[in-house]
């Protein structure tokens, strides 16, 4: 068996507490290959290597991103990518006291012998080398991504179980390997669920997630957790206030997350960037005295207006550094409230 020893458990603890410092969030830049050519196609991008490093050197170039941003999630081909001047991004972000993150999971497919909706997520064969091999290119913490789908029949018990189960395996491989996993169960927006459905559904996939983590011996201090925020589906006829989210999503956490955990970091998961932004400085507004860190980690609330203000073109780069710089600052002071 192995035992997490305590200098292990402390490189992890320094490694949470470093991505949940204080107004600073994480940038998720992790998106596939398939996923980026849809962002690039949106702009009229042709999406190559070569272009999407371009794009990646100018997120991870901005001038005082280090401000904001304690880590960024990478896609594999970005962690082996390097700057114009031949830096690994790993070694250029270790430069300015960021970290680099790794997206280890291999998406969700169909959950067999379910609803056609519900999703599993794959790729637990083979982490263990994997984590190795993301260690030696500078990765010091991993996401692995969830989807429970809100419908009339669904989630099931079982797209719950099977999800928790999966995330609770990575978390323990990842730890084993040095590595702090960020634990991501996506509640999607997707639907016409009311904000109470969507409260009750986090409440039951968080309860479930812990239960598994516990029983895989994961060391609460060195995880980060990445939830939905609870909120009412996007075809709900009544939409939620920043406020109703707010006290929403502190119910839900409190009522599952242990206090051990240092960190929430919110993903966006389809809202507007200023939604994104509103949302978080609520949450951290009516926080009280919540436990952990209530931060962010966001792809696409801190990405599509800077991807449109670049547009693949080298003399807009430093404009659309600006346009990043400005979504990664509101953030941060929202996480102040």
């Amino acid at each position: 068996m192995t035992i997490l020893t305590d200098k292990t458990k402390q490189e992890l603890i320094q490694t949470a507490k470093a991505l949940t410092a204080s107004g600073k969030g994480i940038l998720a830049a992790d998106e596939s290959t398939t996923t980026i050519q849809k962002r690039f196609d949106a702009i009229g991008v042709e999406s190559s290597q070569e272009s999407r490093q371009a794009y990646r050197e100018m997120l991870f170039t901005a001038p005082g991103m280090e401000q904001f941003i304690s880590g960024v999630i990478m896609f594999d081909e970005t962690i082996r990518q390097k700057t114009s001047d031949g830096a690994l991004f790993s070694k250029h972000l270790a430069s300015k006291g960021v970290l680099t993150g790794i997206k280890v999971d291999a998406g969700a497919k169909p959950l067999a012998l379910s609803d056609e909706r519900e999703k599993i997520t794959e790729g637990l064969d083979g982490l263990r080398e994997r984590l190795a091999q993301y260690k030696s290119l500078g990765a010091s913490f991993a996401k692995w991504r969830a989807v429970i789908m809100i419908g009339d029949t669904i989630p099931s018990k079982q797209a719950i179980n099977t999800n928790a189960h999966a995330l609770a395996r990575y978390a323990a491989l990842c730890q084993e390997a040095g590595i702090v996993p960020i634990i991501e169960p996506e509640v999607l927006m997707d639907g016409s669920h009311t904000i109470q459905r969507c409260e009750e559904v986090t409440t039951k996939v968080l309860k479930e997630v812990f239960e598994e983590l516990e029983e895989q011996n994961v060391f609460l201090q060195g995880i980060i957790l990445k939830p939905n925020m609870v909120i009412a589906g996007s075809e709900c006829e009544k939409q939620s206030t920043s406020e109703e989210v707010a006290e929403a999503s502190l119910r839900c956490f409190n009522k599952t997350v242990p206090s051990d955990v240092p960190g929430i970091a919110f993903l966006s998961g389809g809202q507007s960037d200023e939604e994104a932004t509103k949302n978080l400085k609520a949450i951290n507004t009516q926080k009280a005295d919540a436990p952990w860190v209530l931060t962010f980690s966001y792809g696409r609330a801190l990405q599509q207006a800077t991807q449109k203000a670049w547009a693949g073109k080298n003399e807009e780069v430093a404009k659309a550094q600006e346009v990043f710089l400005k979504h990664a600052k509101e953030n941060s002071e929202a996480t102040r409230g």
